[in-house]
């Protein structure tokens, strides 16, 4: 109702789980690297907890947007089932065909058994995700965790996600059930927003809705933390409504008095005292004051030039910066889909430019993903949620997915930077653009390639023996230009742990020295490792 009032697209804080609108906070991208990490592991059990509204099912939609479209997915969101009532929704949600009025739980895991070496042999990945996962009985728990006994020499055929509020971990806790927590790969809980996060929460949500000014000021917002208690769901419930009560007003924007009666209507209830923090020291109300004041300098920070930027999901200690000086008056590509190609096939078309990068040619109808095509000639894809910052500061090629005008969706690849100008490629036509085009029509969303070490199968961590060892050892003698005797077995010992923790730092990582994927990425750009950059200048430190 309220929309063309605004000059919005469409709703902007609907409880929908739409992977649009997910604000990537903190804790969100943690969230969903769990999840990712989860993905690519070899089976097992996947954990995300946290309470009521938290955004759980929306990461988890995000997770789905990003995974590759050859797998299996079975999403259960009813998880008050019996064994059986389990096992035959589970063959429901996958297709499988199984005799009427079976009851027999043999009959159903042979079933399910033979599907999952049916999509394993045809490299497909099979997933189980479970919303709600806290109402599971313990009954149901323990044949989810034989499930997981389904296997090849080499993997595990089935990969289990768990979504549910804190008592699930309390449940998993249970001695009954601690051979399926010892099979829980990752894990993570899902807090509430902070105060400071609630801004940039409001203003994406907007922003993904089309509206690029802000209608909440600070001290709304300040009020909008004291209601909530920070919990995404009832921030949403309570602008909606403040909105509509903003538009029946004829105001511009919305008042602390206009919340407030938003959230009594919500509550049914007197909303002042819902969710209220205590404040009955001066200390808390100078805490208060520095952190709106710092929380106005991270907005500024953030929405520079009035361009929504998405926070990056990489935990870096520095990047390089990007130049938002841009010379409007110059002619620029638009960056839109070309019409005389077909749009359906923009995630393929962009996954073969992005290959093409690399020197090999790819194409869908032999029968591959471009993920395993990839993975066949040592590269491994990145999914990820990030900004332009986080790209540049990998320096690799990537397929980014768009959105135009009309909110309809299409990848492109973007194969060069500038301080001024991208190039993307849409299909068969190439493109330049300005990075205010690729800001405001881009989410997030990312896929690049990295070459993978020989061996490589994890993160690499202290004390490790794994066969990957030796390759970074000797990455770390080129860089050094100090070769060293290697052999087969050999251990990533507190000696080389200290020279990737110094690298990582010199390379604006965290100084972990867990060899990952953003340390590996680095170091193959500075042992001279061939790899297609981004960047039309090499910046690396």
């Amino acid at each position: 109702m309220y929309n063309e009032y605004f000059g919005l697209k469409e709703s902007p804080f609907s409880i929908a789980p739409d992977p649009r609108y997910l604000y990537m906070s903190e804790q969100h991208r943690e969230a969903l690297a769990h999840l990712v990490y989860g993905f690519n592991s070899e089976g097992g059990f996947v954990l995300l907890t946290g309470e009521v509204g938290t955004g759980k099912t929306t990461v988890c939609r995000c997770l789905l947007d990003q995974i590759p479209e050859n797998s299996s997915i079975a999403f259960i969101l009813n998880p008050k089932l019996t064994v059986e009532e389990l096992l035959a929704t589970i063959c429901d949600e996958f297709g499988i065909q199984y005799p009427k009025n079976n009851t027999s739980v043999k009959i159903f895991i042979d079933l399910i058994n033979a599907y999952l070496l049916e999509a394993h042999g045809k490299r497909n990945k099979a997933i189980l995700i479970i919303d709600e996962a806290q109402n599971l009985s313990s009954d149901v728990l323990e044949q989810l965790r034989l499930l997981t006994n389904l296997e090849t020499n080499q993997c595990k055929l089935l990969q289990i996600i768990l979504l549910g509020q804190p008592e699930l971990k309390e449940k998993l806790s249970m001695p009954e059930l601690r051979q399926l927590s010892q099979r829980i790969i990752a894990r993570y809980h899902l807090e509430s927003l902070t105060r400071k996060d609630i801004g940039a929460y409001i203003s994406h949500r907007l922003a993904v809705a089309g509206l690029r000014k802000q209608l909440f000021s600070d001290s709304t917002i300040n009020r909008l933390y004291s209601l909530t208690g920070g919990v995404p769901r009832l921030i949403n419930v309570i602008c909606d409504r403040a909105l509509l009560g903003t538009y029946t007003q004829g105001k511009d924007s919305v008042t602390k008095s206009l919340l407030t009666a938003a959230a009594k209507e919500v509550f049914g209830e007197d909303s002042s005292q819902k969710n209220k923090v205590p404040a009955n020291t001066g200390a808390w109300i100078i805490f208060t004051i520095i952190f709106i004041v710092f929380g106005a300098l991270m907005a500024t920070a953030y929405y520079k030039n009035d361009a929504y930027q998405n926070p990056a999901i990489e935990t870096i200690t520095s990047a390089p910066d990007l130049d938002q000086s841009i010379n409007i008056t110059k002619s620029y590509d638009t960056l839109e889909w070309p019409t005389d190609q077909p749009r359906d096939r923009s995630n393929e078309l962009a996954y073969q430019s992005l290959i093409k990068t690399w020197g090999l040619d790819y194409r869908a109808e032999d029968g591959l993903s471009a993920c395993e095509f990839a993975l066949q000639h040592s590269l491994n894809c990145k999914f990820k949620q990030g900004n332009l910052r986080s790209l540049i500061f990998l320096n690799r090629p990537a397929v980014l997915k768009f959105y135009d005008n009309r909110n309809e969706s299409f990848y492109g690849t973007l194969t060069e930077l500038t301080d001024e100008t991208a190039t993307v490629v849409l299909g068969a036509n190439t493109l330049t653009v300005s990075i205010q085009d690729i800001e405001s029509g881009w989410f997030g969303d990312y896929t690049l390639l990295w070459r993978t070490p020989p061996h490589y199968n994890n993160e690499i961590y202290p004390g490790s023996t794994e066969k990957s060892v030796p390759w970074l050892i000797r990455q770390l003698g080129i860089i050094h230009g100090d070769s060293q005797p290697l052999s087969d077995s050999m251990i990533y010992s507190d000696y080389y742990v200290q020279q990737i923790e110094e690298f990582q730092t010199s390379h604006g990582l965290s100084p972990d020295g867990i060899v990952g994927i953003q340390t590996i990425i680095r170091i193959n750009s500075a042992s001279g490792i061939e790899s297609p950059t981004l960047l039309a200048v090499q910046e690396e430190n």
